[in-house]
């Protein structure tokens, strides 16, 4: 730590830029540290609590751009590994960004691509929580000090990802937020590997910030807009590392944070990492929480002070045939032949397209039985307005004072 602070102190620190900000707003009785905010971009205002739907290749499948802001959506996010591999940073810059290349133009978030050294060697998020980890066919040729070599999943090209790469390509990409560059380690690692995993994403997120700082001049003499960089939390279970680590990122003017790296093999264990890892960061910025998106989890990122979530997991499960619902259950398999007669819309307090327009629990069932894909598209709506309206009533919790009673609402139906 001692060649990191003096390494710090050597920089010359600038301000994530003007043209963005974060203000905290009024807010009831509080529970816990939930806050009510507001994320100003240049590409639009965010009201937090949010949730960020992962636009993984530029787009969310079976949904245009109209139809995500008739939903509620505010904030989506790209993801730089696959933008760089397919179609590449420069046709997207070319385009004037990701905002005009995609028709969004409002609000985006791009990782910084260091989810892959994660995801291509080990698994999923979902793998960690569920302790599913297997370390089979690994696409990562080396990691080092330099950074992260690995083969493309398309063509098996050797690609490169350095800190600087990253932020240049995010550069490209132009959304509102990026992130520094880090390695997101696996549950099953010891302490030492991941301390010493922790060290190097702070080297990383060091020289990430510098690329950064290099490039913010470019891009204003361009007419560009400035974006915002967040660091990241690592440490994975160990308080003590992450306590560190978000020393670390206080000691750097980020517009914000994330909370990364290995949350836990259970949600009870991801809970605690999530608690201890907020509870020293700085009040004033914004806080994100990488990859997390069940309904408990949010409510509890809540309650810890998280501003921002993101998961591909409301989207994915609705293309494969599952509805989110308040109560109990959470989810429905809709392709269970107990819906077959089910006259009900998916859910009567929805005013999304699949409810509002009145399609049947039974006529989504026939869709998804036949192999029709409107079915799947028609959950993916259901779904991301049930997300938007969670996080509405959320801030209105806030507002009031009554989270407590939206989570029972929203849990227990």
């Amino acid at each position: 730590m001692g060649r990191e602070s003096e390494k710090r102190g050597s920089l010359r620190l600038r301000a994530a830029g003007d043209n963005l900000g974060f203000a905290l707003g009024a807010c009831g009785k509080r529970e816990g540290r939930e806050r009510r905010g507001v994320l100003t971009l240049p590409h639009g205002r965010v009201e937090t609590p949010a949730f960020i739907f992962c636009a993984t290749r530029g787009a969310i499948k079976g949904v245009g751009v109209k139809d995500l802001r008739s939903l509620g959506v505010e904030i989506i996010l790209g993801n730089t590994y696959h933008l760089m591999v397919r179609p590449g940073e420069e046709v997207v810059e070319q385009s004037g960004g990701l905002q005009k290349f995609t028709g969004w133009g409002g609000p985006m978030l791009t990782d910084s691509g260091g989810f892959q050294i994660f995801s291509l060697g080990f698994g999923s998020v979902t793998g960690e929580i569920k302790g599913q980890r297997h370390n089979k066919n690994s696409l990562i040729v080396k990691k080092d000090e330099e950074g992260v070599v690995f083969r493309s999943h398309l063509d098996g090209k050797r690609l490169g990802l350095t800190p600087e790469r990253s932020i240049e390509i995010q550069r490209s990409l132009g959304s509102d937020i990026i992130l520094v560059l880090d390695e997101c380690t696996p549950y099953h690692v010891d302490k030492r590997y991941t301390e010493l995993s922790m060290e190097l994403s702070h080297r990383w997120a060091l020289r990430s910030y510098e690329e950064f700082c290099r490039g913010e001049s470019a891009r204003e003499s361009r007419g560009l807009c400035r974006q915002g960089l967040y660091g990241i939390v690592q440490g994975g279970v160990y308080e003590d590392l992450r306590l560190r680590s978000v020393d670390f990122v206080n000691g750097l003017p980020f517009f914000g944070y994330a909370v990364g790296g290995c949350l836990g093999g259970s949600r009870e264990e991801m809970r605690e990492v999530v608690d201890f890892s907020c509870e020293g960061l700085q009040e004033e910025k914004p806080r994100h929480l990488l990859g997390i998106g069940d309904i408990e989890s949010i409510f509890h990122g809540v309650r810890c002070g998280i501003d921002t979530f993101d998961c591909v997991s409301p989207t994915r499960i609705g293309r494969h045939g599952w509805a989110l619902v308040k109560g109990g259950e959470r989810r429905l398999n809709m392709s269970n032949a107990r819906f077959r007669d089910d006259q009900e819309v998916m859910s009567p307090w929805c005013d999304g397209e699949c409810c509002r327009g009145g399609y049947s629990r039974a006529y989504i069932h026939h869709l998804l039985r036949v192999g029709e894909s409107l079915g799947g598209i028609l959950l993916t709506y259901h779904n991301i307005r049930f997300m938007t309206g969670l996080m509405e009533a959320i801030r209105k919790g806030i507002e009031s004072g009554r989270l407590r009673d939206v989570e029972r609402e929203w849990l227990e139906g």
